[in-house]
């Protein structure tokens, strides 16, 4: 089950809907949902989405920047419809034929008679080219995307079991975020 909500940021304070994400598919869509909820043009709008304490997302919009995410538990999230529209996004792999583009890239011969690449990779370049795709078993995304409403990078990654409640009071919208729980 999940829980989502939008908390606004306002001249008077945080404002907090809950909301449903069934027309939700893709981070694009959230982050419109997103902009509808602020009142004025520019507002920061949080979106808080939960999965029965296997993970929890943070979605910041300010105003038309590009929204910024976090996700505590990567992998768990991606195995879920709402999660996995976060983490793909966070990996790279927003574009449906990603996959078969790797495996493209993985199989493609150079033109050698046995098909050996001319050059194989050291082990100093880039190993993560070959993992998009791949969610890690633990946070993931913009650490800092809270840090300027008064929780730090460190304070988001030792939230507990009431993750969503402990950053809402950290942000002064406690009793907001709990008005629509």
């Amino acid at each position: 089950m999940y829980f989502a909500a939008l908390l606004a940021r306002t001249e008077d304070g945080w404002e907090a809907s809950d909301t449903e994400l069934d027309d939700v598919e893709t981070l694009a869509d959230l982050a419109d949902l997103a902009r509808e909820a602020a009142a004025d043009e520019g507002e920061t709008v949080l979106v808080f989405i939960e999965q029965e304490d296997a993970w929890f997302g943070v979605v910041r919009v300010d105003g038309e920047d590009d929204p910024r995410v976090y996700v505590s538990h990567a992998a768990a999230a991606a195995r879920s419809s709402y999660g996995e529209i976060l983490t793909s996004e966070l990996l790279g792999d927003d574009d449906p034929d990603s996959e078969l583009d790797e495996l493209d890239r993985l199989t493609a011969l150079d033109g050698t008679e046995d098909g050996e690449p001319e050059h194989a990779p050291d082990e100093d370049e880039d190993a993560s080219a070959g993992s998009a795709g791949i969610a890690p078993a633990g946070p993931l995304g913009d650490g800092r995307i809270l840090a300027d409403l008064g929780l730090s990078e460190r304070e988001l990654l030792a939230v507990t079991e009431d993750a969503l409640g402990e950053i809402a009071d950290a942000i002064g919208a406690s009793d907001i975020l709990e008005a629509v729980r």
